[in-house]
């Protein structure tokens, strides 16, 4: 099955650029960000950047079992009209679109991400880290799954080859979430998605393509003329 997020985490070669990306996958902004940064990767002269997924929930206290609506947590978290909820959905689903990606917030069941990102983790560890992250992305956005659910998670890890079942049943990878979110805190991340080049340069949210390649290219610039 084929996923619409084919970004590569490479962890163990050298001499690269290397991209940290927090995120979180209830975050459309992350969704649409990290495939910008994929299409700005194509672009890349530099080679294959090593490119680190790392944790971040927005909602860490939300429940498995949430029935709010994308709209309704809208006006809730930032005091939002209704109508003003509602035409910030749409303008997300069409930045969506115009990247090449379906979203769908009357399909979205909001939902826990903590046992995805032990998931995420897991997969990386068996190579398939980013293939899991798109999976989970299109079951969230595109097919309405929960992905706070374990039985699902199970089902979902299973379509790319993944063995969840003991894994979901543990607390297993815990540690690893956590050491993300609190290296985030350390650095002062407060939003997803955050991508954090070489330790030194960042970009904030879902920009564009080019405010990606430039960047990229700046620091390649930079290490040519060291």
């Amino acid at each position: 099955m084929s996923n619409p997020i084919l970004w590569v985490v490479i962890r163990t070669k050298r001499n690269t650029l290397k991209i940290e990306v927090w995120f979180d996958i209830a975050c459309p902004y992350s969704y649409i960000g990290l495939k910008h940064l994929e299409k700005a990767i194509e672009f890349y002269a530099g080679g294959q950047p090593t490119v680190l997924l790392r944790s971040f929930e927005l909602e860490p206290e939300i429940a498995v079992d949430n029935d709010e609506t994308q709209c309704a947590t809208l006006m809730r978290q930032y005091k939002l009209s209704q109508l003003r909820a509602q035409q910030t959905i749409n303008a997300i689903m069409m930045a969506g679109q115009k990247a090449g990606l379906t979203i769908d917030f009357d399909k979205v069941i909001r939902t826990n991400t903590f046992d995805a990102h032990r998931l995420i983790h897991f997969a990386a560890d068996n190579g398939k880290g980013a293939e899991m992250a798109g999976r989970l992305f299109k079951a969230y956005f595109e097919e309405g799954k929960r992905i706070g659910n374990k039985k699902q998670l199970i089902g979902l890890a299973a379509e790319i080859g993944i063995d969840a079942k003991q894994l979901l049943e543990s607390n297993s990878y815990s540690a690893e979430v956590r050491a993300d979110e609190h290296l985030a805190q350390r650095i002062g991340i407060g939003k997803v998605p955050f991508f954090w080049f070489e330790e030194k340069y960042s970009i904030t949210g879902a920009q564009s393509i080019t405010v990606f390649t430039e960047l990229m290219s700046r620091i390649k610039a930079a290490d040519d003329n060291r």
